[in-house]
Order: structure tokens, then sequence, then C-alpha cells
């Protein structure tokens, strides 16, 4: 079964361009290390629940967006592989840095899945 890795970040709205142009280089060097989908969904239909949502969870500010991205793997084994080649990835190194990252790092879930049903 595939493994995927999942993403929820807030993200300052001025600064979507900037969040778009360092998600597509990630994805491009995700995809050349393995990776079978690299996805960055920004929220369109997502509300404040009462005691649990999205914006919630990364204490989104008015002035942010939530972004839900996930990255799909043959394996686990794979998706190891593939994190190992890519955090080695000298093109990434950059935007590693949490400085330059256009949103704030310490707000981001994730979390690696074993996909339990796959239907597609």
């Amino acid at each position: 079964m595939p493994y995927v890795d999942g993403f929820v970040v807030p993200v300052p709205k001025k600064k979507l361009a900037d969040y778009r142009a360092m998600a597509r280089k990630a994805g491009k060097v995700w995809r050349e290390h393995g990776a079978l989908q690299f996805r960055e969904c920004v929220a369109d239909d997502v509300k404040a629940g009462k005691w649990t949502s999205f914006p919630r969870s990364v204490k989104l500010k008015s002035s942010e967006t939530v972004m839900f991205s996930y990255i799909v793997y043959k394996s686990r084994a794979d998706r190891d592989r593939c994190i190992k080649k890519v955090m080695a990835d000298k093109r990434l190194a950059a935007m590693m840095d949490p400085k330059k990252m256009p949103f704030d790092g310490k707000r981001m879930i994730y979390g690696g899945f074993k996909v339990m049903v796959d239907i597609g």
C-alpha cells in the first residue's frame, strides 16, 4: 500500500505567491527523488469549528489561510529513502532556513500515514 506524508500549515495571505514558488521547487525535487504525487491545497471551504478544525489546529490568524499538503510514496521504505535524498538536496538548502520560510514552521502539523483504504 502507498504511504502518505500529510501537512497542515498557516500561510500569510500576502505570502501565498512566495509559498507557491517554494512548493513548486520543492515538489519537483520530491518527485525527482521518488515521490509519486506532491500536492499543495489552499483552503476554500474551511470553517473554524467550535472545538476542532483546520484553522484551530494551526491557530490561524485573520491575515492567514490554511494549506493542506500531501506527498504520496510507493511505501514507507520509499518515503524514508526519498526524504533522506530530499533533505540532502542542495537546491532546497536555502528554503529550509526558518527565517526564509513564507510561513511559521512552528505551527505546521505533519506526519506520516499508512494508507488503509485505496479506491482510485
